[in-house]
């Protein structure tokens, strides 16, 4: 091999690891972004003309500034750390005075971590309103065990820490008063990408939407964000609902709590007397894990909910 062949050898853009795919379905995705720069590194060579390698593509013009691309990472750091339950915190990153992350409604954005020198990527939703400025708030499970990387480098952060995150991903297209009620269907930290949706209807005074938000959790301490909720909940279109896999009884539960509360697993009978309860047509949103999502799904099918009235983040 040549002196030449050997340094282009090095500059041959590296493919991605398993671990590096947070497995969302982003566009681009690391492996997208990989091919894209391995054609670059392709062209360059046949040329041998280096400097195609770090010539900027033309970007879209926009008039907002631009805080995070689906490209590169982008470091901010990590303001306070919140914990909500045994198991969940919420975690607010600092940005820049009166300026947003820019996300449009239900898109996700993507958080690279290493461990053990393995890096690895997992997509997360912001859950403060789109237009929130100086800050944005990111909800995450933190589970500890062997094989859980990620949770392990999330465990680790201190205030003050540089994140790395790139995006944003995905969304759910929304127009005001689009559907006449939407049927939020979500489990855990599931709740994320509805949050943003229930807040840019209730701060539209002209968006007429009922919607019927329904969280399921373990027991009533495993509810995330009951604040938020409760304040949304007392908007005259927006109604909470709560399905407890592992509570024992509702005489636990506050009194506020008890009317809008299933004890065990959300069911397909459960589902029907929701949609039954619609004063209009209904749109159903879905997020959980894939064994929720594929739950909820089958029993949207069994009622005779077409795919076109319904949307899995």
């Amino acid at each position: 091999m040549s002196e030449s062949d050997e340094e282009w050898l090095h500059l041959k853009p590296t493919e991605p690891l398993p671990s590096q795919c947070c497995g969302s379905g982003c566009r681009p995705c690391v492996f997208d972004i990989y091919e894209g720069e391995l054609e670059r590194w392709t062209q360059a060579k046949a040329k041998k003309d280096k400097s195609l390698l770090t010539r900027k593509r033309e970007e879209p013009k926009s008039n907002a500034v631009d805080l995070i691309s689906t490209e590169t990472f982008t470091a901010f750091q990590l303001k306070s750390v919140e914990q909500l339950t045994e198991d969940t915190y919420l975690y607010t990153f600092a940005l820049p005075s009166e300026t947003s992350l820019g996300l449009k409604l239900g898109q996700h954005i993507v958080l690279r971590g290493t461990v053990n020198g393995l890096e690895i990527q997992r997509a997360y939703t912001p859950v403060n309103s789109v237009d929130t400025t100086g800050y944005f708030d990111v909800l995450i499970k933190v589970t500890i065990y062997e094989e859980g990387l990620m949770s392990h480098y999330i465990k680790s952060w201190k205030r003050g820490d540089r994140v790395f995150w790139r995006g944003p991903f995905g969304g759910f297209p929304y127009r005001p008063n689009q559907y006449g009620q939407l049927i939020m269907l979500a489990s855990g930290t599931g709740l994320a990408p509805m949050l943003p949706i229930l807040q840019h209807i209730t701060a539209n005074e002209e968006d007429e939407t009922f919607v019927i938000l329904v969280g399921c959790f373990r027991t009533f301490k495993d509810i995330y964000m009951k604040q938020l909720l409760l304040e949304q909940s007392r908007y005259w279109n927006i109604r909470t609902f709560y399905a407890l896999s592992k509570e024992e009884s509702l005489e636990k539960l506050s009194w506020s709590y008890r009317e809008n509360t299933h004890l065990g697993r959300i069911t397909k009978s459960v589902i029907a007397n929701l949609i039954n309860s619609c004063k209009r047509k209904p749109f159903v949103l879905i997020c959980g894990s894939l064994t929720f999502n594929d739950d909820m799904v089958s029993c949207l099918k069994s009622l005779g909910i077409e795919e076109d009235s319904y949307f899995v983040f």
